[in-house]
């Protein structure tokens, strides 16, 4: 067997932690009171509107949402101070521990019985707004071209303004619809799965999570 093309690789797991991304804001604004748990720019919007008094929109859940993902990020930040030329133990600890946290939270979404209140969804909320600070300052860190696994609008922006723009098949088979796909997807796959449960897709988005450390600490390392 031939060692895997390492940028390949990179961009594998980077969509895996964009697919987690889908998967978990699914989660946050369908089962949490809409509160997005991986894109801030939805949770700024809403946090607004919220405060205007809009159609009842929530503002402590998408208010806490920002400060966790900002504390999780900049946690990482702190981790990933001197950036690896590639991936590093660090890398591994910081996406084990967030598989870790998102296992535990399919736990007490199991053990929680009514999800629907302020006392379970602002914390779950947090936790996992937390988590996917701490994997986007990971994919920084990664710098796989048009994979940031958190943010949409500019990748859609650069495939319509640039991709589409350069025309032939690269113009829309690339990265950049790949990424797109990938937080889509995922998405979609939450809003199924939290019809069973809550928890079904916090489990699958911490299994997934776990499956992206172990492949990057093994072939990326």
């Amino acid at each position: 067997m031939t060692r895997p093309h390492l940028p390949d690789t990179a961009l594998a797991v980077t969509a895996v932690l964009t697919f987690v991304t889908g998967v978990v804001d699914a989660v946050g604004y369908l089962g949490l009171d809409r509160v997005f748990t991986g894109n801030m720019t939805g949770n700024i919007v809403i946090l607004a509107m919220g405060l205007a008094g809009a159609d009842e929109l929530p503002v402590l859940g998408p208010l806490v949402a920002l400060a966790a993902f900002a504390v999780g990020a900049c946690a990482a930040g702190f981790v990933l101070r001197e950036p690896p030329e590639r991936w590093s133990s660090r890398i591994t600890a910081l996406l084990g521990t967030g598989a870790l946290v998102l296992a535990a939270l399919t736990a007490a979404l199991v053990l929680a019985g009514e999800h629907d209140t302020p006392a379970v969804q602002v914390p779950v909320a947090a936790a996992t707004a937390a988590v996917m600070g701490q994997q986007a300052m990971v994919a920084r860190t990664l710098a796989v071209r048009e994979m940031t696994t958190v943010v949409v609008t500019s990748t859609l922006t650069a495939l319509a303004g640039e991709s589409l723009v350069r025309g032939g098949a690269e113009a829309v088979w690339n990265r950049r619809l790949g990424a797109i796909a990938a937080i889509f997807l995922g998405a979609m796959t939450g809003a199924v799965l939290i019809r069973v449960h809550p928890a079904v897709p916090m489990g699958l988005a911490a299994a997934l999570t776990t499956s992206a450390a172990a492949a990057g600490h093994r072939l990326l390392r």
